[in-house]
């Protein structure tokens, strides 16, 4: 018996890691021996030649052979023992493909390695979404990729794809994705009626005062106030704004080397903003005011743009704004001695309806309860799952088989138009409770011994009575 357990003790878990991820068009090598012209981008770049023709030309097939079967709607994702393959046509005839390693216990036998490919703990629709994310994100720094095309040919679109991908596919955490990368929502932050007037009313006079500034979106601790984007651009300009952008910039100030507290400003007020991107320090005349570029509306009216992002250094706290011609550092001064002042102020309004939303949480708070919660309409999300602990991983605080019944629940739903529940008991004392009810989502994992059915119900009704008393659920 001690040897069985010694043996099992040194069972090891491998979390699912990215193979291959590459990015062709068929139409741009279509006679043999020019295979190598369809390849736009392949990850990693030390594979032969040959190889990668042959993995681009599998997929190829793939996608060719399932079209006889569904014309309108191809491949989205192959099962083999031990990998995953996702496909993922953002424009016509352009391609992008990701592997993903399943995930793998390591066993010794004999004092040798044995390796089982856990072929069903990936979701599909989980990593279909990381990779179409991994196209809008692409898309919101460099446009389409017909817009390459355009501009320099096949040259230019490898050459955006390259230095794109490089540095984006080091922040793919794929051993962390879970539903909250299916929904890709935003956080937003409740606010009462006459604080959120007056950051209206803040953001029309900043539009008005500074006229070339185009839309412009309100965050506070990481979570949107007011936003004047279409909601598809918001929602991937949010990602990376609270993924990547912020966490940057948190480390150092936590550090304290930041810039010193200017005290100088006209009214006696302190001032304690300054820009994530463009110009580090108004004060030097060689400073330079490059910011970087952002494509919005690219369905429709195709509005290049510059991300000004600005944020207020007494809480965290950004606004990022959007303007769409060359920038002077005349420019940054004049936002900033408008924005700066009114911003602190502001900052200390909304810190306050932070606090009381704590209490009032606070006191209310169901250790036997998590939930997530998701409005298709307004790409509203909750999670009480979810710890944000580094830069682009969002981390859950539950057990990775419970996280898969979510997904495997939210497929479910994803199926059927009409409202639906689900419940689910998962191992041991947990049970799971998904609810569709009129473009809204709410998964429940409740952690209570001894319970049965109607009392789960009567627990996840008293859940929705607290947390969502302002929204109607159907029963």
């Amino acid at each position: 018996m001690a040897a069985a357990a010694g043996a099992a003790g040194q069972e090891k878990q491998l979390a699912p890691t990215l193979l291959s991820f590459f990015i062709y068009n068929p139409k741009l090598g279509p006679k043999e021996g020019e295979e190598e012209k369809k390849i736009l981008f392949y990850h990693p770049n030390e594979v032969e030649k040959n190889e990668k023709i042959r993995n681009v030309g599998l997929c190829e097939a793939i996608v060719q052979f399932t079209r006889t079967f569904s014309p309108t709607k191809p491949a989205k994702s192959l099962h083999t023992q031990k990998n995953r393959q996702f496909f993922h046509e953002p424009e016509e005839n352009f391609w992008m493909v990701m592997v993903v390693r399943n995930p793998i216990i390591e066993k010794h036998k004999d004092g040798k390695p044995v390796y089982e490919y856990q072929e069903e703990e990936l979701l599909d629709k989980v990593y279909i979404s990381v990779l179409q994310q991994c196209y809008s994100m692409y898309k919101l720094f460099n446009g389409t990729f017909l817009k390459a095309m355009e501009d320099g040919g096949v040259k230019v679109l490898k050459e955006r794809l390259e230095k794109f991908f490089h540095r984006y596919l080091q922040t793919l955490h794929l051993q962390s994705c879970d539903l909250l990368d299916v929904f890709c929502g935003i956080s937003f932050f409740p606010l009462d009626k006459m604080t959120y007037l007056k950051i209206q009313s803040f953001i029309n006079r900043m539009e008005e005062s500074l006229n070339i500034v185009k839309y412009t979106a309100f965050l506070y601790n990481d979570q949107l106030i007011w936003s004047g984007l279409e909601q598809d651009d918001m929602r991937i300009l949010y990602k990376y704004l609270t993924t990547s952008l912020f966490p940057r910039h948190m480390e150092p100030e936590l550090a304290g080397r930041d810039s010193p507290i200017r005290a100088e400003m006209p009214g006696n007020l302190q001032h304690y903003g300054r820009f994530l991107t463009g110009p580090l320090n108004l004060n030097d005349p060689e400073t330079k005011c490059r910011f970087p570029k952002i494509f919005v509306n690219t369905d429709d009216t195709y509005e290049e743009l510059h991300l000004i992002v600005y944020k207020n250094l007494t809480s965290p706290f950004s606004l990022p704004d959007i303007a769409s011609i060359p920038l002077t550092l005349e420019f940054c001064r004049k936002l900033d001695s408008i924005v700066g002042p009114q911003l602190t102020v502001l900052a200390s309004d909304i810190c306050e309806q932070y606090n009381i939303n704590k209490r009032i949480s606070g006191a209310e708070k169901e250790p036997q309860f998590k939930f997530i919660y998701f409005n298709h309409m307004n790409l509203a999300e909750k999670s009480t799952i979810h710890m944000r602990k580094t830069p682009s991983v969002s981390l859950a605080s539950v057990h990775p088989d419970l996280m898969k019944i979510l997904g495997d629940i939210n497929s479910d739903f994803s199926r059927v138009d009409e409202d639906e529940e689900i419940i689910v008991k998962a191992m041991s004392d947990y049970w799971v409770v998904g609810k569709k009810s009129d473009q809204r989502e709410l998964y429940v994992i409740l952690n209570q011994k001894n319970v049965n059915l109607i009392e789960v119900n009567e627990e996840v009704k008293k859940l929705c009575a607290t947390q969502f008393n302002n929204i109607f659920f159907l029963d």
